[in-house]
């Protein structure tokens, strides 16, 4: 409530929560802002469900011979994790929630293109993960890439649905990656030009343009694969080859771990120069690198075939080319740290997260540099060295810049402040298990322990129970926030419109924002 001169009590404007309060007007929504919010729930649940089956994996490896599951169990549940965390968390985490909830504000827009795709985009979503997860937790037992021999005999049992739900939520992503080019091209303020555009946007814009041209390849593979469509193109008996089959399939597959953490590095280049109190350094330079990673992740994917019999002669460009894409990622992390180079530096639990994900981001970029060279390549394939390095681009990466986002706009999400205490003791925690959970994986890795096995010689344990160590308090460290962030709801002091002092469109606007974001014309 608010107070007019003559002290008579006047309703507060209504903001996006409150206009309309019931199940219905949620889930036929139109408003962008609350399909971030449904996306935010949803991708909140299957990130917990994953948890727990990473946590259930490492529990299972504190012992060499295995502590709990069947080898068919284990297969079942490390496709269940890898599903799940892949393609309805990481992947959708940062442009479904912060994406959706931010880029018309950014770019002074009231809505997006299509607000009713927007929506149905959602719902799409949820029917996707469905029906993979309800797969997986039946019979599904062929890995998260569902190439052979995991996944050879996909076609006899309910393992199917897998393939149907990540071709749904493909979908899915299609149009939001097609509502946010239509959004960001033709609905941006007069004033908003592209050499204007927040990074954040440059980074959504670029992540974008991958899925619109990129996951029709997934789909497609899908039906080569002979799992719906049976056709001839990958099975060798009858005149097809199977290496075409992993072409396809890591063709969208290998770039996706840029776009996992494309989006999450827009984040970090909104959350530094707000704490450093810097204008980033060399804003042309970051956007380029944006649409750079996207467009060079396309070029890479036959990096992951340097053991089949591909050309040498390939193999050499495609170690060439990934090197090369590498470059991008370089300037980023080299203007990140510019920026932060004689700034008025403060901690506050987004900037924890920041700087906690440059720091990871760097250790699984250079363990990347191993994994694209030939001749390592060879030495640490299928090995735990490939997890570790994939975990932690996306575990360090995109979970660290998807929280540090989450705490920097909670308040203009939210219209209320968290407990800063907790947020920095969450943060520290977070780094310093991912740290613990995957720097062991690296060492089994070059030491040889295998990825994917149920059970593994004696002398690794004491390197395996390090790593399950570092993931209890992992997930222990993504467990609180989920407390003092829900706590905040009720009891969090009420934020200002720009809690941070910052600059942008999106902190102009009151917190909550209005249905119309920013108020009447």
């Amino acid at each position: 409530m608010s107070t007019l001169a003559m002290g008579e009590p006047v309703a507060a404007p209504p903001n996006y929560l409150t206009a309309t309060r019931t199940i219905r007007s949620w889930l036929l929504t139109t408003d962008h802002k609350r399909v971030a919010i449904l996306y935010l729930v949803a991708i909140t649940l299957f990130f917990g469900l994953g948890g727990l089956e990473a946590a259930a994996l490492r529990i299972h490896l504190l012992s060499a011979g295995g502590a709990l599951f069947n080898p068919e169990t284990y297969n079942r549940l490390f496709t269940l994790h890898g599903v799940i965390m892949v393609f309805f968390f990481l992947a959708p985490a940062v442009p479904a929630v912060l994406g959706n909830f931010l880029l018309p504000m950014m770019i002074g827009a009231r809505r997006l293109a299509f607000p009713r795709l927007n929506i149905l985009s959602w719902y799409i979503y949820v029917l996707g993960a469905t029906f993979a997860i309800s797969s997986a937790l039946t019979s599904g037992d062929s890995g998260v890439t569902f190439l052979a021999p995991f996944g050879s005999a996909f076609k006899n049992n309910t393992s199917l649905l897998v393939a149907v739900g990540v071709l749904i939520t493909g979908l899915a992503s299609i149009l939001t990656g097609l509502n946010f080019i239509v959004t960001i091209w033709k609905m941006r303020a007069p004033e908003m030009t592209w050499m204007r555009l927040p990074l954040f946007v440059w980074a959504i814009f670029a992540t974008s343009l991958f899925f619109v041209l990129g996951t029709p390849v997934l789909e497609i593979t899908l039906v080569l694969e002979g799992r719906l469509v049976p056709v001839a193109s990958y099975e060798s008996f009858r005149g097809g080859d199977p290496l075409l089959l992993q072409h396809l399939f890591w063709f969208y597959s290998h770039p996706a771990v840029y776009i996992l953490i494309l989006p999450a590095m827009g984040v970090i280049s909104e959350i530094l120069p707000c704490f450093s109190r810097k204008r980033h350094a060399g804003y042309g330079f970051m956007a380029a690198s944006s649409l750079a990673i996207s467009a060079l992740g396309l070029l890479v994917w036959a990096c992951r075939l340097f053991l089949s019999d591909q050309s040498i002669y390939g193999s050499l460009a495609f170690s060439i080319l990934t090197f090369m894409a590498a470059i991008p990622a370089s300037v980023a992390v080299f203007n990140w740290i510019a920026t932060l180079y004689r700034g008025s530096l403060s901690f506050e639990t987004p900037m924890i997260y920041a700087l906690g994900f440059i720091g990871l981001f760097v250790i699984g970029g250079l363990a990347g540099l191993f994994v694209a060279t030939p001749a390592l390549h060879v030495h640490v394939a299928d090995t735990y060295f490939v997890v570790a390095q994939f975990h932690f681009v996306v575990a360090g990466g995109a979970v660290m810049g998807y929280m540090g986002g989450l705490h920097f706009w909670w308040p203009k999400i939210t219209g209320r402040m968290y407990s800063e205490r907790w947020g920095q003791i969450a943060a520290w925690l977070t780094f310093i298990s991912i740290n613990l959970t995957f720097l062991p994986q690296l060492l089994l890795g070059y030491l040889g322990m295998p990825r994917r096995y149920f059970a593994y010689p004696p002398e690794f344990q004491t390197l395996n129970v390090m790593s399950t160590a570092g993931a209890s308090l992992l997930g222990v460290a993504c467990a609180i926030p989920l407390i003092y962030l829900i706590a905040s709801l009720k009891t969090g002091p009420k934020a200002s419109p720009n809690p941070w002092k910052t600059e942008g469109l999106e902190w102009t606007t009151a917190s909550p924002p209005p249905p119309e974001n920013f108020g009447e014309a």
